[in-house]
């Protein structure tokens, strides 16, 4: 398929699909007429990339760890551990997220309402 036709399958645009390609993480072949063509593993491909990225995994990672990125074969055991290890830094990141909430809070609270109205 072209790479219009990916786009609309995907719901990307087709710089990113450009800027995949461009990455590493799919290829295309060159049509006689310069076009490029994305066989099907392509779709696949990418649809594991965009899921793997809603879930906090860098671009960096996927294409270093992931299976279907990387076309290698990865155990079970492997992935789950690359999980277990974005799972941990995701609870790293909401512990500091709260913290800093609570900081904003304490800030706030020692701020006099009014003081903030006559500044505006």
């Amino acid at each position: 398929m072209q790479i219009g036709e990916l786009s609309s399958t995907l719901g990307i645009s087709r710089d990113a699909i450009r800027f995949y390609e461009k990455r590493g993480l799919i290829r295309a072949t060159r049509r006689p007429n310069g076009y490029r063509h994305f066989g099907e593993e392509s779709v696949l491909t990418l649809r594991f990339v965009l899921m793997a990225q809603k879930l906090g995994f860098t671009l960096a990672e996927i294409g270093a760890e992931l299976p279907a990125a990387s076309g290698s074969e990865i155990s079970a055991e492997r992935l789950a551990n690359i999980l277990r290890d974005k799972l941990k830094l995701i609870d790293q990141r909401i512990t500091h997220m709260k913290q800093l909430r609570s900081e904003l809070e304490k800030m706030l609270d020692s701020v006099c309402p009014l003081t903030l109205n006559t500044r505006a």
